[in-house]
């Protein structure tokens, strides 16, 4: 009987272990214009894209801690600031950033989920960018790979395709390619910490700096918690100088510092392509093991 006891025990240790050792199962479903993403048993976030939006986006992003939203989705100051996007201003005398859609329109043509469950799901999509009366500039490709490496860290893993469809003129804006919008909690006004891969903080610190990530984090009431965005050395301009605000945005921007200082030319028919990892991560940049990430990352 003892044996029998001391048995039953063991399996159930093992079992435990063995869930607890487990990656979480990440699953996707299509729900109208969006596509919801859960971690486990918890919401994680919704890729829209909604015929009426500027472009497509991740709202909410949920952090793994505190089970809340680490962006935040527009304000009266920045109504143009949607969660987690990717978009750009002034490409042929268009708008792909800013509100007003008669000014330019990012427009899913082809958002699916390529696996829907398991140790990570795929979604793509295939954006065309236009506005009434003018010439589509650009149609974009995206495959987004979703995953839990660990209970305290989700990663989102971006690869985007940009084709010229005609000869592009991007003149010199800020207002350009993969972008988020930080809840006001982790934002450095709100006491958060914003840092560079070099180790250099705030706005002041790592605006116009080129450096392959930066992460924002601060105290919830949950714990600490943050979101990272990593730039894979492949990509064209790499690593982007950064614009970053103290009030809650980071963006790897190379449209605002143009080699010629005026504007990016690119010819009919050039394709660059973009590789960025999203971490939402329970930690400061140190405890979440950032710098290791992205070790392992730039060599994939």
């Amino acid at each position: 009987m003892k044996k029998i006891i001391l048995f039953t025990i063991a399996l159930i240790v093992f079992k435990s272990f063995n869930v607890f050792a487990q990656q979480a199962i990440v699953s996707a479903v299509n729900i109208g214009n969006r596509i919801d993403v859960t971690i486990g048993d918890k919401f994680f976030t919704s890729y829209r894209f909604q015929p009426d939006e500027k472009y497509p986006f991740f709202f909410p992003v949920n952090g793994p801690v505190s089970g809340s939203s680490v962006t935040s989705m527009r304000n009266g100051v920045y109504p143009h600031h949607s969660s987690l996007f990717f978009g750009c201003d002034l490409v042929n005398g268009g708008n792909y950033w800013q509100e007003g859609l008669e000014r330019g329109r990012i427009i899913s043509i082809g958002a699916n989920i390529v696996e829907a469950n398991g140790e990570r799901i795929v979604i793509t999509d295939e954006c065309i960018w236009k506005r009434p009366d003018a010439e589509a500039p650009i149609i974009d490709r995206r495959k987004i790979i979703i995953s839990a490496p660990s209970e305290e860290m989700y990663q989102l893993d971006f690869d985007i395709e940009m084709e010229m469809l005609t000869d592009v003129t991007i003149l010199k804006t800020n207002h350009s390619l993969f972008s988020a919008r930080v809840a006001s909690d982790l934002a450095v006004t709100q006491g958060g910490t914003m840092v560079n891969a070099e180790g250099l903080k705030t706005e002041k610190g790592t605006f116009g700096v080129a450096s392959p990530w930066i992460d924002c984090y601060g105290t919830r009431k949950s714990g600490i918690e943050g979101i990272a965005i990593l730039q894979h050395p492949s990509n064209q301009w790499f690593p982007s100088p950064w614009f970053t605000r103290d009030y809650g945005f980071i963006s790897p921007t190379p449209m605002y510092w143009p080699a010629n200082d005026q504007s990016t030319k690119l010819k009919k028919g050039e394709i660059i392509r973009f590789r960025y990892r999203v971490l939402l991560h329970a930690g400061d940049v140190k405890q979440a093991g950032i710098a290791g990430v992205y070790e392992k990352y730039k060599q994939q």
